[in-house]
């Protein structure tokens, strides 16, 4: 066989494609990375308000997400600490679905505009119908009317989310030094001035699904960021690939 003979095809990658290719990797890692961070944070039951206040009445409204592929969102239960209590609570309907609140006795009453108030509803639970639920993909929301609010910036209501087979997911875990634990509580932001909410208005109607939620959004900048930039850096790494192979190219023509 002669020397100058063509060397057989290699399954081996040319040098001018594995470094983009192992650039195209890591991106492509941060880029799902990115998406599974984006789609958690946007999973958790929040709380929120366009127009309460300490001292004053508002209406609460509670954004439930189903994150079960398989099963429905059957029943939402809220606490109301003491230190959360109102002297005033009503429930909006919600189509499919029923209401039951429980009361419980204060260890200090409340004054009402001079009238004392010894017990307070502690606990809303709402419950669907035969045949209604939130089904794998969709989100409900659920108002609360009330007052007045305690003098405080924020007020917790721990939530659990019951799943039509069965399991619970517990929202009921505080945030300890600002990190934000697996499972958090909602929580609500009291302004002292109702202009104050005026950017989480719209996000708290009833309806407004196109929206987003006021807290649902401040937990989804970082990770839109990420997917951004992700994406961004996959479109320069197959640029990168065009460019050797391109070169490549040149080189063998030559």
């Amino acid at each position: 066989m002669s020397s100058n003979a063509m060397p057989s095809s290699s399954t081996a990658l040319p040098r001018y494609l594995a470094r983009p290719l192992v650039l195209l990797a890591a991106v492509l890692a941060a880029l799902v990375a990115s998406v599974v961070v984006a789609g958690t944070a946007s999973a958790h039951v929040t709380v929120a308000s366009e127009d309460a206040t300490p001292g004053g009445y508002g209406k609460l409204v509670f954004r439930v997400p189903n994150e079960s592929d398989t099963a429905s969102t059957i029943g939402l239960r809220i606490q109301i600490p003491e230190e959360a209590a109102l002297a005033s609570l009503r429930t909006q309907p919600v189509p499919g679905w029923t209401a039951t609140l429980t009361t419980s006795d204060l260890d200090e009453p409340l004054d009402n505009h001079g009238q004392e108030i010894s017990s307070y509803v502690s606990v809303v639970e709402f419950r669907a119908e035969a045949g209604s639920g939130i089904a794998p993909g969709e989100f409900q929301e659920f108002a609360l009317s009330g007052g007045p609010f305690p003098d405080a910036e924020q007020l917790s209501f721990p939530a659990v989310q019951l799943y039509s087979d069965g399991s619970e997911a517990a929202w009921i875990e505080p945030s300890v030094d600002g990190a934000e634990p697996e499972r958090p509580a909602p929580v609500l932001d009291l302004a002292a001035d109702p202009a104050d909410t005026a950017d989480g208005a719209a996000t708290a109607t009833p309806g407004a699904e196109e929206a987003g939620h006021a807290h649902g959004e401040a937990e989804n900048e970082p990770a839109g960021l990420a997917l951004f930039l992700s994406i961004l850096a996959l479109l320069a790494g197959l640029g990168g690939v065009v460019l050797g192979w391109r070169a490549n190219r040149r080189t063998v023509s030559a």
